[in-house]
């Protein structure tokens, strides 16, 4: 996780995420919300684009270190950056420093983003605070993606957060760390696996008792509420960002 060298309440840039914007776009006005909340002026840039992941994953580093540049010209001038996935975080945190390590001219700047990058749930964990709030009683269960997770240690910090959510209850499902099957491309490409792992993901949730899912990629939430929907199940899914910001009545 970054490190933070202040405690001010300053500036931040929404990444909004390609899935957020053409599926979800309330999970952006719930981190909106939150950072309102605590005190922070949200800047979302216009031209900011894909961050390069399918491009960086299919082997396109051209294409990816184009996207890359692009993001960095966006961001690099605010104080901080949040990111409401775990999976583009760790595309920007983990990955820009490496595909540009031998850039002479954005090597530095790379670096400099990757250090003022955070994924949601530690930002507002570790960085700007969260107070809680109060949702409808709510017996809920709490999916671990596997880039927040394996590259971002996203353990603690979504479940801390959601421990001061008055009227929510949390269960642990069976394998909560386990892969939900989304992967990107991974469904596409091995669609009867990626079923395999989704089925045996929805017996554990179905298994908890728990009324809704929730996640902090929103890739990880549709392949699961899809799959609940297919199979005729009532249990609902949230981004974390909606849950946090009180707004699960609306998602």
């Amino acid at each position: 996780m970054p490190q933070s060298s202040t405690s001010k309440k300053s500036a931040a840039g929404l990444w909004v995420t390609c899935l957020v914007n053409l599926f979800r776009p309330s999970v952006a006005w719930a981190v909106v919300r939150l950072l309102n909340q605590a005190g922070i002026d949200v800047i979302v840039p216009k031209h900011q684009t894909c961050c390069g992941q399918p491009s960086y994953n299919g082997g396109d580093r051209s294409n990816a270190r184009r996207a890359a540049r692009q993001v960095i010209r966006q961001f690099e001038r605010l104080d901080y950056m949040v990111v409401p996935s775990g999976s583009c975080a760790a595309m920007i945190r983990k990955h820009y420093p490496e595909l540009l390590k031998e850039d002479r001219d954005w090597s530095a700047r790379a670096n400099n983003l990757a250090a003022k990058c955070y994924e949601l749930t530690e930002f507002l964990n570790h960085v700007a605070g969260y107070d809680g709030t109060q949702v409808s009683s709510l017996k809920a269960t709490y999916h671990d993606s596997c880039s927040g997770l394996r590259e971002l240690n996203l353990k603690t910090a979504p479940r801390d957060l959601l421990g001061r959510v008055r009227g929510l209850e949390l269960v642990e499902m069976r394998d909560a760390e386990r892969c939900c099957g989304f992967g990107g491309a991974f469904c596409l490409k091995y669609p009867e696996l990626s079923n395999d792992m989704v089925s045996r993901k929805i017996r554990n949730i179905m298994d908890s008792g728990a009324e809704c899912v929730i996640a902090g990629d929103l890739g990880c939430l549709m392949t699961l509420e899809g799959k609940l929907h297919r199979l005729g199940h009532r249990i609902r899914g949230y981004h974390i960002a909606e849950i946090l910001a009180g707004m699960e009545g609306d998602a």
